[in-house]
């Protein structure tokens, strides 16, 4: 493929490449010396559920795949122990190798659906750092300052507020630089939050007498408030593994505005054509589109149908879920999470506080609520649970 045309896709939904003339020559050399690209993407699995806040960069990926270069995919097995303090107000849970290894076989097998595994290049980082001589790990920290450390935003932050750094966040940046050096990486992708670690790598590239990697970041992606970066935290976001109708109703909330980011980054879709089309009509395509990417074209369009009947002739779903009533009913917040309506206790109570609850279209607004009687338990506009005694 042309460069040009290589250039177009790679640089699609991007927010910065340091440089793009930098990859220009990367690719002009590959393709004149017929050397597929080496593209590095580090995963610290700290948690087993994807969403497709996280499908953002995996795309990014599979296209590399699609253009013929070698995409490693770095697990962080070694530095998942440790936590990424990116964007953190506190200091991690530490996890340990057993539980870090189990989100990883998770964390692969929703990747399946995106990546083409038999071009993956899988690779653990304890196969290096496990065996790394205490000396040279130490030595490591020669390749920063602390003054670096500290200029860095959500350290900055965190002192402000009193709150405590450890010296152990202060190696994550170097250890994964220097992943990029046991990898001879020639590009690594991350999110716009980790530049300050991937530019690290091209320091420590340098120092070591490597030519330095591209750095290629990509958006952080809103959740369906439309606000709050997307985070199962947060109660905003979309799991690729959710049920088809569930995944199509929440892509149907989402504003006409972040409509277009969603288009940009998880479909491969004209965006001058989607323009033309109607916000109504243009939101059902993109919600057909990307349930199909994760079920199928029969899935998207029962989904489909199931949401216009719902929405559109305002009725009940057919098939809701069950949650069996035991004897003296049970409280609103128990119901709400243990039938998954509601990923943690502060979000059920928030749901509460906004009267997005209703029994029987009656609104619950008591967090202290006993509910005892069979009926249609409703979450917002798009869940629903049928109670049984």
């Amino acid at each position: 493929m042309e460069i040009k045309k290589q250039l177009e896709i790679i640089k699609r939904g991007a927010v910065e490449i340091i440089s793009e003339e930098e990859l220009a020559r990367k690719l002009e050399l590959s393709k004149k010396e017929k050397r597929p690209l080496r593209i590095k993407a580090g995963f610290d699995p700290t948690a087993p559920d994807l969403h497709l806040g996280h499908t953002v960069l995996l795309r990014k990926l599979r296209q590399f795949q699609d253009l013929g270069h070698h995409v490693f995919f770095l697990i962080g097995d070694f530095t998942g122990r440790i936590g990424d303090p990116t964007g953190r107000s506190e200091i991690r849970k530490q996890l340990t190798r057993g539980e870090v290894l189990a989100n990883a076989i998770t964390y692969k097998k929703q990747a399946s659906k995106i990546l083409d595994l038999n071009k993956l290049f899988t690779v653990f980082n304890s196969e290096w750092f496990d065996k790394m001589p205490v000396l040279e790990l130490l030595r490591l920290t020669t390749h920063a300052t602390v003054s670096q450390m500290l200029a860095r935003a959500d350290f900055k932050k965190r002192i402000s507020k009193n709150e405590d750094i450890s010296l152990l966040e202060f190696m994550y940046p170097l250890l994964q630089g220097y992943d990029s050096v046991k990898l001879e990486a020639d590009i690594e992708l991350g999110g716009t939050d980790q530049i300050f670690n991937l530019l690290v790598g091209r320091d420590m590239q340098r120092d070591y007498g490597q030519a330095q990697q591209v750095v290629i970041t990509m958006p952080l992606l809103e959740g369906t408030d439309g606000i709050q970066k997307m985070s199962k935290s947060y109660g905003n976001y979309i799991g690729i593994t959710e049920p088809a109708k569930e995944m199509f109703g929440k892509i149907m909330s989402i504003s006409d505005t972040l409509m277009m980011k969603y288009y940009e980054l998880l479909t491969d879709e004209d965006l001058g054509e989607i323009k033309k089309l109607h916000p109504k009509e243009a939101k059902l395509q993109l919600a057909k589109n990307i349930v199909a990417q994760y079920h199928s074209t029969f899935a998207a369009e029962q989904a489909q149908s199931e949401f216009e009947r719902v929405f559109s002739q305002k009725e009940t779903p057919q098939d809701l879920a069950v949650y069996k009533l035991p004897a003296g009913g049970n409280n609103i917040i128990e119901i709400l999470i243990k039938s998954g309506l509601a990923p943690t206790k502060n979000e059920a109570r928030r749901l509460i506080k906004q009267r997005s609850v209703t029994l029987n279209d009656r609104k619950i607004d008591a967090e202290s609520a006993i509910i005892g009687e069979d009926g249609v338990l409703r979450v917002g506009k798009r869940r629903f649970l049928r109670l049984v005694k």
